[in-house]
C-alpha cells in the first residue's frame, strides 16, 4: 500500500503538477496548537517544502493561536488541510458535515490507531493521583482538544464520587493553559498543580513516551520526565484525522493523500517533526472512526 501510494504520488507529481496549478494559486496547511507557533511552523516546513513541490503552487502554513483558529480555517475556506485531533474534527464535523474529510490516521510503533489524555504532576508535589489533587490547581489546554479537555471532562469525574469539573468544588481550580505545551510548562514551573495531555502511551516515561505533546517538550528540553510523574491516564481514544477540504479539486486531494502517507518511508525526521513523535507513519481512516467521538462531543460540548 505504502509504496503503491508514494510511485502514484511521484506519477502524480511528474505528469500533472502543471494541471493542479492551474486549479489552485496555493495550498494552506492549518496546524493545531500544542508547542509555540514558532516551533510549529519549523516541524512543519519540510511538508510545506514538498507540498509545493508536488502541486507547483506556494504552500502556507499557518498556526494559529487557538484550536478554533484551524477550525474556522477549515470551515471557511483559509485553511485546506490539517492534522486534527479528534474532538477538533467532530467540531468542524458538526458545524459543516461537508467542509473536510478525514482521510489519514497516525500509526503507532506497535500498529495501534490510538493515544491516551495522560494526566501528571511534579515527582516533588506529593501528588500521585487525582485522590491528591483535590482542592488543587488541574490545568486543561483547549476546549477544542480530545485529550486536553473532553475526554477528561467525561472520565475524570466518573474516577470517583465527588469529582466534578466545576472549579471549587472538588478541585480548588480547573483553569485553560492554552495548549499542550502551556500546560506541560505550567506544571513543570509548579504554576498549577497537575493537568492533561496526549501522549501514545508507548515507550519510556522518561522520554515523553514515543509520540506526542510530552514526547516534543523532551526533544524541545522543556521538561525533565525524571521530575515528574504520571497521576491519571484515560481510556484509549482514536488518533485524530489528517482532513482535506471538500471543495478542493480532487487531483489535489489525491496528491496531498499520497504525500503525506509516503512522507514516513520518504523522509523520517520530516514524518517525525509532523506525527509529534516515533511512529510508522500515517494509513487511510475514514468518517466512520470518530463517530463516538462526534457523539460524546454533541452530548457534553453540543458543537
Amino acid at each position: 500500500m505504502k509504496k503503491t501510494l508514494t510511485l502514484a504520488l511521484a506519477a502524480t507529481t511528474l505528469l500533472s503538477t502543471g494541471a493542479i496549478a492551474q486549479d489552485i494559486t496555493e495550498f494552506r496547511i492549518g496546524i493545531l496548537g500544542g508547542e509555540n507557533a514558532q516551533d510549529r511552523m519549523n516541524s512543519y516546513q519540510c511538508l510545506a517544502d514538498y507540498t509545493t513541490e508536488a502541486l507547483g503552487v506556494e504552500t502556507k502554513l499557518f498556526a494559529p493561536a487557538d484550536y478554533n483558529g484551524v477550525i474556522q480555517g477549515l470551515l471557511g475556506g483559509t485553511i485546506d488541510m490539517a492534522w486534527l485531533g479528534a474532538s477538533a474534527y467532530a467540531a468542524t464535523y458538526l458545524q459543516d458535515p461537508e467542509a473536510v474529510e478525514p482521510v489519514l490516521i497516525k500509526v503507532n510503533v506497535d500498529g495501534s490507531i490510538g493515544y491516551h489524555s495522560i494526566g501528571f504532576a511534579r515527582q516533588d508535589s506529593g501528588v500521585t493521583s487525582l485522590d491528591d489533587m483535590e482542592g488543587k490547581v488541574f490545568g486543561f489546554g483547549d476546549p477544542n482538544s480530545t485529550s486536553g479537555y473532553l475526554i477528561p471532562s467525561i472520565e475524570i469525574p466518573q474516577y470517583k464520587d465527588g469529582i466534578t469539573m466545576e472549579s471549587g468544588v472538588y478541585f480548588g481550580e480547573v483553569k485553560f493553559t492554552g495548549g499542550h505545551e502551556q500546560t506541560i510548562v505550567a506544571v513543570a514551573n509548579g504554576d498549577i498543580d497537575g493537568g492533561v495531555t496526549w501522549a501514545d502511551g508507548q515507550g519510556n516515561w522518561e522520554d515523553g513516551y514515543n509520540s506526542g505533546a510530552l514526547r516534543k517538550a523532551v526533544d524541545a528540553g522543556l521538561v525533565d520526565m525524571n521530575d515528574m510523574v504520571q497521576i491519571w491516564k484515560s481510556n484509549v481514544i482514536p488518533e485524530g484525522p489528517v482532513v482535506l477540504r471538500k471543495a478542493l479539486p480532487a487531483n489535489v486531494r489525491e496528491t496531498m493523500t499520497a504525500l503525506v502517507d509516503g512522507l514516513h518511508e520518504r523522509d523520517p525526521d520530516c514524518a517525525y517533526g509532523v506525527a509529534a513523535g516515533d511512529t510508522l507513519g500515517f494509513q487511510p481512516v475514514a468518517h466512520d472512526t470518530y463517530i463516538s467521538i462526534v457523539e460524546a462531543r454533541k452530548a457534553k460540548i453540543g458543537g
